[in-house]
């Protein structure tokens, strides 16, 4: 992998910054030289066909992919990189479990512990990794559930927790990292329809109280429209098109984002 100059980045930066970041398997290109900046406290959503590389963001983000080139900043800092003797290498563990404590992401098939309660499962985190007292912990757990609307089913499993509770009891534990970025992955795909409502509706209250910088994957078109800041239509590894859901729904500029959005509400 390419070493890079140290970049200074100027002030503010974005949260979230990918500069030329490319993603391979052997001779398919996943992600070719993408280019994204997002703001701080901005809601950005990533629409697309499979195997436009949306979830590939993510899993970079995540650092459970190892990139082939660029890099990736979060706060002006680089993650897939560290500083050695003036350059930009490859980051070692270390650096990659230090820089990946700002990020949070919540999964399509929410990953909860089975054999915890949901106050348990939003507790372990913050102790065991995060080193806070359990008192801590558990006040700022209750505080979360209490803001996904699951306090009342705390001591709970999973189990006993429909699917729209067990993604907001997610929800609430990956806040509880206190993430600088938060990750949506499909996060209702897995639902019911009668039960989507349940967990969009904590999505567009955090969007609307709380100043997170977030990234979500989505294939609901209505809900990228009415949530996001700003929606990236991915075709080919790269960003065929960008801008303000009422334009880039309303009024698509590139063939392919028309092809695409004409086929799901086709598909509707």
């Amino acid at each position: 992998m390419t070493k890079y100059p140290l970049k200074i980045i100027s002030d503010p930066p974005p949260m979230v910054s990918f500069k030329k970041v490319r993603k391979t398997y052997g001779s398919l290109v996943v992600l070719d030289d993408l280019d994204l900046d997002i703001a701080a406290g901005e809601m950005v959503s990533i629409i697309g066909p499979s195997g436009s590389g949306k979830t590939t963001v993510l899993r970079m983000l995540m650092t459970l992919e190892q990139i082939n080139d660029g890099v990736i900043y979060i706060d002006g800092k680089p993650l897939t990189h560290m500083p050695k003797n003036g350059k930009l290498v490859p980051a070692n563990q270390r650096h990659l479990r230090e820089r990946r404590a700002d990020i949070g992401m919540c999964f399509q098939h929410f990953n909860l512990f089975p054999h915890m309660t949901a106050l348990e499962n939003c507790m372990e985190g913050p102790v065991q990794v995060l080193g806070i007292p359990k008192a801590e912990a558990r006040d700022r757990s209750e505080e979360l559930l209490e803001l996904v609307g699951m306090i009342a089913k705390k001591d709970q499993h999973p189990s006993r927790l429909s699917g729209g509770q067990q993604q907001r009891v997610a929800i609430a534990r990956a806040l509880a990292m206190r993430p600088k970025v938060l990750l949506f992955d499909e996060v209702t795909s897995a639902l019911d329809p009668e039960v989507i409502g349940e967990v969009t509706n904590v999505i567009r209250k955090l969007v609307s109280e709380h100043n997170l910088t977030m990234l979500m994957v989505t294939h609901q078109m209505g809900f990228a429209r009415d949530i996001s800041d700003r929606v990236c239509f991915f075709y080919g590894g790269k960003i065929e098109e960008q801008g303000h859901p009422a334009e880039l729904f309303g009024n698509p500029q590139k063939e392919r984002t028309q092809k695409f959005l004409s086929a799901v509400k086709e598909a509707i």
